[in-house]
């Protein structure tokens, strides 16, 4: 018996994409949505994995909010690549399954280990 948690979090940045031809190229902005499915396999007495206020604590402690990505990460701050920092940065700490980031509401990367 198992059970994914899903916890999501925003945080507002902005970013620029190196090598891409387009207007990302040129510095913008997102209201990002970082969505995280954690596995759990039993309960405490109360019924609860992992209680969600600490997964979100945990998510938030590493979400850059009101940053320039660019200036804080030494790789391109893609929706791909953010996904796959985000999973390894949780994945210390939580069986996590996978983790997406959402730059908007029609478009977004998951990441997940195979």
């Amino acid at each position: 018996m198992s059970w994914i948690l899903r916890v999501k979090e925003k945080f507002q940045a902005a970013h620029f994409l190196k090598d891409y031809n387009g207007k990302c190229e040129r510095i913008h902005g997102h209201t990002f949505i970082v969505e995280v499915h954690v596995k759990v396999e039993k309960l405490n007495k109360t019924g609860i994995g992992i209680d969600f206020i600490e997964i979100k604590n945990t998510l938030n402690k590493i979400l850059p909010d009101h940053e320039l990505l660019n200036e804080i990460y030494d790789f391109n701050p893609s929706a791909e690549n953010l996904a796959k920092h985000f999973f390894q940065e949780l994945k210390k700490i939580y069986p996590i399954k996978k983790v997406i980031v959402w730059e908007s509401e029609e478009a977004c990367a998951e990441y997940f280990e195979d």
